[in-house]
């Protein structure tokens, strides 16, 4: 079946009407040109993080800034630039806000169903009681597997209800999980980022996965560490190093191993299986100190039983029925079958995701649903917008991916959970209609009205400025500094995903100027695309669109500005080692560890 295809474009194109954009529009000179392109980004920063505006505001505020300098200063016509400001709205708008809503929504079944609070005791079990190593495995490990299975905001917008869910405060909850959401996002949504830079610069995938394969898990190994910094401080670091390095460092190893021997694809998958059966069997032999202080601090109560400060040993372990919650010791015992129900919706989430990007055998799923992609050339605005050798640009062709979206996916998911939860009542303890589950979705819709809002505006920005060649002009200055470029490539990753939210995106913006940058300095073009993917690792931690995600998904609405002066340290501080490692990798320092 072939994907389906719709045009609006007009068959003659008025030369009048087209627009090349041009990297030095701005005195004939490309800094220049890259430092007016920044002004849209430094008006949103500034006023989200300094002037403490809301975010839908800001947004707003800067995309109006990117469509005057687009029109004033790269000489972009007004009517082009409001079209590629409408593309990214509806890009913005599906998949990107339809995956984050029905996240949400999957998590608000749980919680209407009563299941959650079961959710919450399973991971009491696992980790001892120590909320801490319970946001390890569901912040890291879990949100690894989901981002590799769905990527665009999915991973954190459940990852942050289940920490809020554990007791965990809010704020420290969103920082966590964008934290945590940085070591797989390389990998992510089948690896989706090394496979686009691959197909745009014509580089080979296996070989560039292998090279992101000793970038991104360096990070990987001090992640959940510094997961643990946020929640607890340096005594909750001292008191679960032990485990967090295991974590890490097992996680780190799989994506090492895999995008080496296996496949580059399944990485995080396998990297997120492995850190959380290391995890899982570490425990079996060792318990993190402090439980009850740690409690204490974070503002949560006690649990059953006691842990022997100071000794890594636990002499009581928290029975079956003791919560964060205080439901312990009320005899109300959680059997299989209850811990079954409150973990199938995740089990389901990776069955259908599975099936989804992984099953060929027999039918090929995947190709099925990418067969009812319909693509739409954008109205007025294809084959008017133009590279430099005439020929329209691909990226103003929005697809439709209606059955293919990870959003999609996931409604089904929800449709199931809620079919099968309505079903098991438990005598009508857990009783759940589906018609209130599919109301839900509306109720989560109205809830998320301003994080859309941000990000329609955000994305709207991002085409605005990408069309109207504002970030090339970026990337391009940049890459002038010569064999110094190896330090700063993944700047431009970073950058990108700032921008877009998206690595996939960074890397449809600059993976052939990382390649012709690396040909022109003599270094390895390999190394610097896939430094372009790590460093966009690290720009989503500040990216508005997974700001405004984190934000509303912990019920934080228009805290976005406190959010971001709380992870930005972390952002840029992750970034230098970063550019640190990727430059020392161009040189014999380093260079051993490339294949």
């Amino acid at each position: 079946m072939g994907q389906a295809a719709v045009r609006f474009s007009e068959p003659l194109r008025n030369p009048v009407d087209t627009f090349v954009p041009a990297t030095d529009p701005v005195l004939n000179s490309v800094a220049w040109s890259a430092l007016v392109a920044l002004l849209p980004l430094l008006v949103f920063f500034v006023l989200l993080a300094f002037l403490k505006v809301k975010a839908h505001v800001a947004g707003a505020a800067a995309l109006l800034a990117a469509i005057v300098v687009a029109v004033l200063a790269y000489r972009m016509p007004a009517g082009l630039a409001l079209l590629s400001a409408s593309q990214g709205a509806v890009f913005g708008a599906f998949p990107v806000l339809w995956i984050v809503i029905m996240a949400v929504w999957l998590y608000q079944i749980t919680v209407l169903s009563g299941r959650f609070e079961d959710l919450r005791r399973v991971f009491d079990r696992i980790g001892g009681g120590d909320v801490r190593v319970q946001a390890i495995l569901v912040a890291f490990c879990f949100g690894g597997l989901l981002e590799a299975l769905a990527g665009f905001g999915a991973p954190v917008a459940i990852t942050a209800t289940m920490l809020v869910a554990l007791g965990i405060r809010p704020l420290k909850a969103a920082a966590a999980v964008l934290v945590a959401n940085t070591a797989p996002v390389a990998f992510g949504a089948m690896a989706i980022p090394i496979t686009t830079a691959a197909n745009l610069t014509g580089l080979d995938a296996v070989h560039l996965g292998t090279v992101v394969g000793r970038q991104a898990p360096v990070l990987a190994v001090f992640v959940p560490l510094l997961l643990v910094f946020i929640l607890d401080g340096r005594r909750g670091m001292r008191d679960t190093w032990p485990v967090a390095v295991v974590t890490g460092g097992a996680f780190a190893v799989a994506q090492v191993l895999c995008s080496t021997f296996f496949s580059y694809e399944l990485t995080d998958i396998v990297a997120a299986l492995a850190g959380l059966g290391a995890a899982v069997v570490f425990l079996r032999f060792w318990q993190p100190r402090g439980l009850e202080s740690a409690r204490e601090r974070m503002g949560l109560p006690a649990v059953a039983g006691s842990v022997t400060a100071g000794t890594g040993s636990r002499t009581g372990v928290p029975g079956v029925g003791a919560s964060a919650s205080g439901t312990a010791g009320t005899g109300d015992e959680l059997t299989a079958s209850r811990t079954w129900l409150a973990l199938f919706p995740y089990f389901l989430v990776i069955v259908v995701f599975g099936i989804g990007k992984l099953w060929r055998w027999g039918v090929d799923v995947p190709a099925f649903l990418a067969s009812t992609d319909v693509k739409i050339a954008w109205p007025w605005l294809h084959e008017r917008l133009l590279d430099d050798s005439g020929n329209p640009v691909s990226s103003t062709i929005y697809t439709f991916t209606w059955l293919s979206s990870p959003g999609t996916l996931l409604l089904i998911t929800g449709l199931i959970v809620a079919v099968v939860y309505a079903k098991f009542t438990d005598g009508g303890r857990y009783a759940l209609r589906v018609a209130d589950a599919v109301k839900e979705i509306g109720r989560t819709t109205w809830n998320m009205r301003w994080a859309g809002l941000t990000i329609l505006s955000v994305l709207s920005l991002a085409y605005v400025m990408n069309f109207s060649g504002q970030t090339v002009a970026i990337g391009t200055w940049l890459a002038g500094t010569g064999a110094f470029f190896a330090f700063l490539s993944p700047v431009l990753g970073w950058v990108g995903t700032a921008v877009t939210g998206s690595d996939t995106s960074a890397n449809a913006l600059f993976a052939r100027l990382q390649q012709t940058a690396g040909l022109e300095a003599g270094i390895d073009p390999n190394l610097l695309v896939a430094a372009n993917t790590t460093g966009g690792v690290v720009g989503k931690l500040i990216s508005p669109q997974n700001l405004a995600i984190a934000v509303t998904a912990v019920k934080l609405d228009g805290q976005e500005s406190v959010l971001l002066k709380k992870v930005v340290g972390w952002s840029v501080g992750l970034l230098l080692v970063l550019c640190t490692l990727v430059y020392l990798q161009s040189t014999p320092v380093l260079g051993w560890m490339l294949p």
